[in-house]
């Protein structure tokens, strides 16, 4: 009797490699999905988003959690006021994100996403006192440089790019200095804005300028899916986060706005200006120097320890 080969194993940093491609991917690849909403408005976009997460949400962590779910939902009434407002600002980069895409710049979206990193450290430097590393500081300086060279270029500031890289940045800080897991911490601030969304969803539904349950099923199917486009990338960026090294996972997180480059340029037809390609150059060059240092020290730690 012939015996079945075994089951291949897969270790839990194959897992997390698997995971953190499939998180950045579908971040990268969320145009395409928010180009098929162009006729709603972002704000009833963001409605959705944020309903139809809480379920989603809920159910998740009711599965992870189980008997514990209610306990870890429990936090002190201070820490719930500050994720209204990390709420708010994770909100309000949802809404520049979609009002982006739905109006052809998408490549925006990418540069401010990139930009991003950079913010972080700018923002470690700033209000948690984390020193930079030279290195880092000219990654810094590099990229603002192109970034104003760009603003230079079309006339006016980049805004788009910049309020996506610094809401994003400021959200990260904020849930940074909270004892918060970020399941936990999203459905809490889902909750507390799903109030707001759902008196906005009424007003436009009395007003005539609500696009959700008029009659067109693929529309509707499509809103009920923005829950699922929220909450998926961010439970597979979880176990990523659990089975890889921080440093790790930092690389991965140059997939989305990649991908986000090349939909906008090849797929979309948005315009790449020379002030387009002097900006990018200078902040992919700024990112190329601080990830060859993050995985120099990453190496030598590792060296260090064993």
């Amino acid at each position: 009797m012939k015996q079945r080969p075994d089951k291949p194993q897969y270790s839990a940093e194959h897992i997390g490699i698997a995971a953190a491609l499939a998180a950045y991917i579908l971040w990268g690849l969320a145009p395409i999905y928010f180009k098929q909403l162009q006729s709603v408005a972002p704000l009833e976009v963001i409605a959705h988003r944020i309903l139809w997460s809480i379920p989603i949400l809920a159910g998740f962590l009711w599965l992870r959690d189980r008997a514990a779910f209610l306990q870890r939902m429990r936090l002190p009434a201070r820490t719930i006021g500050v994720l209204l407002f990390s709420g708010i600002l994770v909100v309000f980069n949802w809404l520049i994100f979609v009002w982006a895409v739905v109006n052809n710049q998408i490549l925006a979206t990418s540069l401010g996403y990139f930009i991003g990193p950079l913010v972080n450290f700018l923002l470690g430097f700033l209000f948690l006192k984390e020193r930079l590393t030279p290195i880092q500081t000219g990654g810094v300086l590099i990229a603002a440089s192109g970034t104003v060279y760009l603003g230079w270029f079309l006339g006016t500031p980049p805004w788009i790019s910049l309020s996506l890289a610094f809401s994003f940045g400021f959200y990260g800080l904020i849930r940074k200095m909270l004892d918060v897991g970020p399941m936990v911490g999203l459905l809490w601030e889902t909750l507390l804005l799903a109030i707001p969304a759902l008196l906005f969803m009424v007003w436009s539904r009395q007003n005539g300028s609500l696009d959700f349950a008029t009659g067109d099923l693929g529309l509707d199917v499509l809103l009920v899916l923005a829950g699922l486009v929220t909450v998926l990338p961010l439970v597979w960026f979880n176990v990523a986060a659990r089975a890889l090294r921080l440093s790790t996972v930092g690389f991965f997180q140059y997939i989305a706005p990649s991908l986000t480059f090349l939909l906008s340029v090849f797929i979309y037809d948005e315009v790449f200006t020379r002030g387009h390609a002097v900006a990018f150059g200078c902040i992919w060059f700024a990112l190329l120097m601080v990830s060859a240092e993050t995985l120099a020290r990453s190496r030598k730690k590792r060296r260090g320890i064993g």
